[in-house]
């Protein structure tokens, strides 16, 4: 190092890898980010995943331009002295300069107001057909409106949980209250939790949650090892139970998605009211109570149980197409295992993603997330943009030989079965350790 500066090595980064003692790099500089996670926007998990590695390219995707000032206070006097640029995280990093100097971060459209229109008025449709009508056909459409203003819901919370929707936080938090709590039931305070670190190490099998569905669902034979959650801490125990349920996933994939909902319920007050620390505990409580008072009485004016159990599971299996579409998008891509470091970030994201390829007049549909890929690389980019950005994604994949996937809808549910039922065939192989023979091929041939 040339002059006073301080060196370190990126096996001594490593070191400095956990609670209390959090260390990352970002651009040669080193920051210690120990006392900063506690308080940090995208909470401590963000941080826990990037501990002792370069966080260059997570840095850029996650924050805006004005986030580099504050940085220097955090500065410990360190630079990284042998990490070596990759080609592809230059081309990356240049990418994303130009879309910021294009002002693409910032160009929203008016994607935004026609959802929360849409949400608005399909919320009306629901009341009145739930209120003034006495026929159960009624009840019925007002059922799958429901679902479909979940699903819009769900989006605008999951951009606003980017701060891709409002010019302000403030804003930006009010739309995640309303969108996301009161109005889904999903508290947007799990929802970073989980999504913060589903991104940062996505497709990775032992930090990301959104692969982690033991003992119901395994994408891939590793879980038959009872591997430990780095993400939840804990081990995800396969033992007979979860062999059985995994032996038959193939079958049960898309009927345990039309009550998906109900473990996002349970997931939200497991959080609520656990021990964890996160912001805006008492906002999300108030969220999630106003949700459970609209929504139960909403269900007890329909005269009578059969056509309130009618409704409710009706509404809940609308979306199923959304809890479908996000595991298309992660199910059947490649899966590894640790977290990626610095040089292979880029790399990480590709590989575990799918786009669906859709008309553009359906992009309300897929509320942008058909674009996994862009929207992983660039999480801060409002939806209204990706489909302008896919082309260029599409060259820095070709130019790097790396694999940019974008499917029908239907060739990723054939995709997403077909790895399912291949693991599940795994899975009785080591319930029924037999030899394979004609007749035992004959009865597993077709799962």
């Amino acid at each position: 190092m040339e002059g006073d500066k301080k060196g370190i090595t990126s096996e001594e980064l490593k070191q400095h890898n956990k609670a209390g003692d959090l260390w990352i790099s970002i651009q040669g500089k080193v920051y210690d980010v120990s006392e900063w996670a506690n308080e940090h926007p995208g909470g401590d998990v963000a941080l826990m995943n990037m501990a002792g590695l370069d966080a260059t390219d997570a840095f850029i995707a996650y924050h805006p331009g004005t986030a580099w000032k504050y940085l220097d206070k955090l500065f410990t006097g360190y630079y990284l002295t042998d990490f070596k640029l990759s080609e592809t995280s230059k081309d990356y990093r240049r990418l994303a300069s130009e879309f910021a100097k294009l002002g693409l971060f910032e160009k929203k459209g008016h994607i935004t107001m026609y959802a929360l229109t849409s949400i608005v008025l399909m919320f009306c449709a629901v009341l009145y057909g739930v209120l003034c009508c006495q026929s159960v056909w009624a009840h019925f459409g007002s059922a799958v409106v429901l679902g479909f203003l979940w699903i819009q819901s769900a989006y605008i919370g999951h951009d606003s949980g980017h701060y891709q929707v409002m010019n302000t936080r403030g804003y930006n938090k009010l739309a995640q209250f309303l969108a996301g709590n009161s109005l889904t039931g999903i508290s947007i305070a799990w929802w970073k939790w989980t999504h913060n670190a589903h991104h940062l190490a996505c497709n990775s099998l032992d930090y990301d949650p959104d692969l982690q569905h033991i003992p119901v669902f395994a994408v891939n034979s590793i879980f038959f090892n009872s591997i430990k959650s780095c993400f939840y801490g804990r081990y995800l125990n396969f033992d007979p139970v979860a062999r059985f349920f995994v032996s038959y996933q193939h079958w049960t994939f898309y009927p345990v998605m039309c009550v998906a909902r109900v473990n996002l319920y349970i997931q939200t007050f497991l959080l609520l009211f656990s021990k964890r620390r996160f912001p805006d505990r008492a906002l999300n409580i108030l969220g999630i109570l106003i949700f459970w008072t609209w929504f139960p009485l909403l269900v007890s004016c329909i005269p009578n149980w059969p056509e309130r159990v009618m409704f409710v599971l009706t509404s809940f299996a609308v979306t199923a197409i959304q809890h479908v579409q996000f595991c298309l998008n992660h199910f059947a891509a490649d899966v590894y295992t640790g977290l990626p470091e610095g040089n292979d970030w880029f790399e990480k994201q590709t590989s575990g993603t799918l786009d669906i390829s859709c008309s553009s007049w359906m992009d309300w549909f897929y509320g942008g997330l058909q674009f996994q890929l862009e929207h992983h690389l660039f999480p801060r980019m409002p939806r209204s943009q990706l489909r302008r950005v896919s082309p260029l994604v599409q060259d820095l994949c070709k130019k790097h030989n790396l694999s940019y996937r974008s499917l029908s809808f239907w060739e990723a549910n054939v995709w997403t079965i077909r790895k399912l039922r291949n693991v599940a065939l795994q899975a009785r192989d080591l319930a029924n350790p037999v030899p394979k023979n004609m007749l035992w091929e004959a009865v597993n041939t077709h799962g």
